[in-house]
């Protein structure tokens, strides 16, 4: 039987999250707070739950498989290059938690959309952020499905066709039956999950190696250049500025991120996940990167082409069978947690952003219940299309990732900072930045375009930039009312 043991806890961790979708259909409202309620979860988020769903959602599986793959690929510069992605929680919430919480009960913003909608007076705008949202979403959904489906196939030995059926349905149904409280509740439990399966994985790779001190003898004996900062020039200074731009401070232009910020009930709340979050992706961000590296001890062929791989291998030999489900349920739950909170914001976008919208302008009836059963479908269906784009997989994960990334911090970084922060961003500007930034983006990846060895985030950054600021000085003022609701302080 293949791994059977292995697979006892992957089981038992899948219908427990289902377990928890259904319970939460049960206590779910039909009025017309039925939006609150599936898409942000009521604005009721305590501080651990907004820390836990906040990182479990950035978490994703090339957190734990991709980015510790090109860890034991190059070293320790890989670690040195992800570290800034700790600062997620700490910079989102710390940015824009506070003004944001406010904002979206002021305006009664569900979604990202919503917010965009009113602050720039524009249903374009509200459209076409729903159009790229649920675009780039998808694109990391595909990279989860496939992780998430390695693991299975690596940790229980069934073909890779059946964990991606068992794992992706799993995740659709939960997410599609609960909405977003489901999603946070799980992503909770997800997040500790990751944390102890982080922990576990650590424990069997040096023990396994020998303790600490002779894996890094090994290492400086065998791969000296995985001890260099730059690997020996596998790696350069404009990767690393690329990088810190695109899981840096660029991490405010992700919708899925901010969009927590609707979501949590006081300010304490928000002081404690910021604390929480950063302590804990440390955890996971720094721990899996390390432990990427320290795998060189472990899976010594040099020849292994595919990284996605290096992960899973190392759980399979440095743990026992019961013990590797647990720890293949820390990247499982990664993978999962980023396709529910991903799903439910990318049917917002169709079901609250653009029919509920068209709805309430035209002032019709809205019967709830059917909005109820039209969203869980919805849902269901983007995850489908979903589970039917990863059926034959591309490689590289961590790629695919952060190509997603970038889309979306090109459209939205500047459209939300100054939104938020500058009382002269109109509705041209917006435009001009969040399409000129995003076809830009697209274009310099398709035709390949480097300039000075940069990510294409940069460029797309800077570009959007120059033409929010230009726009903004053509285009009509904001009215005296949005700037009431915004900047109540300087009218």
């Amino acid at each position: 039987m293949n791994n059977f043991i292995t697979l006892i806890p992957l089981i038992v961790f899948i219908i427990s999250m289902m377990g928890i979708g259904f319970y939460v259909n049960r206590k779910r409202q039909l009025d017309h707070g039925f939006s609150k309620d599936y898409y942000i979860g009521g604005r009721s988020l305590g501080g651990f739950t907004l820390a836990m769903t906040l990182i479990a959602t950035y978490g994703s599986v090339s957190s734990f498989v991709g980015g510790p793959g090109m860890a034991w690929k190059v070293g320790f510069g890989w670690v040195y290059y992800s570290s800034i992605q700790i600062a997620c929680a700490y910079l989102v919430l710390g940015v824009y938690g506070k003004k944001l919480a406010l904002i979206a009960r002021k305006i009664d913003a569900v979604t990202i959309p919503d917010l965009i909608r009113h602050r720039y007076n524009s249903n374009f705008l509200a459209t076409v952020s729903a159009i790229i949202i649920v675009i780039f979403f998808i694109t990391t959904m595909v990279a989860q499905f496939i992780g998430g489906a390695k693991l299975f196939e690596a940790a229980t030995g069934y073909s890779y066709l059946i964990g991606l059926i068992i794992f992706g349905v799993a995740t659709i149904i939960y997410t599609s039956v609960g909405g977003f409280k489901a999603v946070a509740i799980t992503d909770t439990c997800c997040a500790v999950i990751m944390i102890i399966g982080t922990l576990i994985l650590a424990a069997g790779v040096l023990n396994y190696g020998g303790g600490l001190e002779n894996i890094m003898s090994l290492i400086e004996t065998n791969y000296p250049n995985h001890l260099q900062p730059l690997s020996h020039e596998s790696l350069n200074i404009p990767l690393f500025i690329g990088g810190w731009f695109l899981v840096g401070f660029c991490l405010l232009g992700l919708p899925q991120s901010v969009v927590r910020c609707f979501s949590y009930k006081d300010t304490k709340s928000v002081h404690r996940a910021m604390i929480y979050g950063t302590f804990c992706l440390g955890i996971m961000v720094i721990g899996m990167h390390i432990i990427g590296v320290l795998s060189t001890a472990v899976i010594t062929d040099t020849s292994i082409t595919d990284v996605d791989s290096i992960m899973p291998m190392t759980i399979m030999k440095t743990l026992p069978k019961f013990l590797a489900g647990i720890a293949i349920c820390g990247p499982l739950s990664a993978s999962m947690s980023t396709v529910s909170s991903l799903l439910i914001a990318a049917s917002s976008s169709i079901v609250k952003d653009i029919y509920l919208h068209k709805k309430e302008s035209e002032k019709d009836y809205i019967d709830y219940s059917k909005v109820s059963i039209f969203s869980t479908i919805v849902t269901f269906l983007i995850g489908i299309i979903v589970f039917v784009i990863a059926i034959k997989p591309p490689s590289v994960i961590v790629w695919i990732n952060l190509f997603a990334f970038g889309g979306l911090e090109a459209a939205f970084f500047w459209v939300f900072y100054f939104g938020m922060f500058w009382k002269g961003a109109n509705e041209f500007g917006a435009k001009l930045s969040m399409i000129g930034g995003t076809v830009l983006y697209l274009v310099f990846g398709a035709l390949k375009i480097n300039i000075l060895g940069l990510h294409n985030i940069v460029w797309a950054i800077i570009f959007g930039l120059v033409l929010f600021v230009v726009g903004s000085k053509f285009g009509e003022k904001p009215s005296r009312e949005i700037m009431r609701i915004y900047f109540p302080e300087k009218i």
